[in-house]
């Protein structure tokens, strides 16, 4: 899908935040050091950071969607006192067999369907293949590789075991890279943006 914009797409779990099972408390909520200072690059160099992430949480009924949007809530603002924002977040609540009602469901918004990102094509007019997916799961390089997209694999969250699989598993990563903040600086540095003015 060709638009005008660039986007970096960000998975949530153990990329952006630690990983925790089921994320619904939001005391155990904590963001990894220097994703805030990561984000904000995005943001100085014009990219749109967008969260995309899979809540089959709530598929399973273990908390509902008013849960996700109190950690949603609360990221956004950790980020924004540290001079960061995101410019939309995604989630799919579907799962195609341990949903509960409604939300059991083969969608094409759960990763590594590329659904929520050609939704965010659509709502931020983005050529996906000048965009990028960073996650710490093999999932999300998937999710990249069907959209198009170019990849990184951080080895925050779940990273270093995916890392491992990767060889196994016929998907194409684009880089590694030990955190959020080191993969902006590769997308950045491929971009040749370093050493350039930031458009804000």
């Amino acid at each position: 899908m060709k638009g005008k914009n660039k986007a970096v797409f960000l998975d949530r779990d153990g990329t952006i935040n630690e990983e925790v099972e089921y994320l619904s408390d939001l005391k155990k909520f904590k963001l990894f050091p220097k994703v805030a200072s990561a984000i904000k690059l995005l943001n100085d160099y014009g990219f749109k950071a967008i969260v995309i992430t899979n809540q089959a949480g709530v598929a399973r009924g273990y908390f509902g969607k008013d849960k996700v949007e109190e950690i949603h809530q609360e990221m956004k603002r950790q980020l924004r006192e540290k001079g960061a924002h995101l410019d939309r977040i995604y989630y799919c609540p579907h799962h195609p067999t341990e949903g509960m009602g409604k939300y059991k469901k083969n969608c094409w918004c759960r990763k590594p369907n590329p659904g929520m990102l050609e939704k965010a094509a659509k709502d931020f007019d983005l050529d996906l293949s000048t965009s990028y997916v960073i996650g710490d799961q093999l999932t999300d390089i998937k999710l990249g590789n069907n959209a198009g997209c170019q990849t990184v694999l951080v080895l925050t969250g779940y990273g270093k075991e995916s890392c491992r699989k990767k060889g196994d598993c016929e998907v194409r990563v684009s880089f590694v890279a030990d955190d959020l903040e080191k993969a902006v600086v590769w997308i950045l540095e491929k971009e040749k943006l370093i050493g350039s003015q930031p458009r804000v």
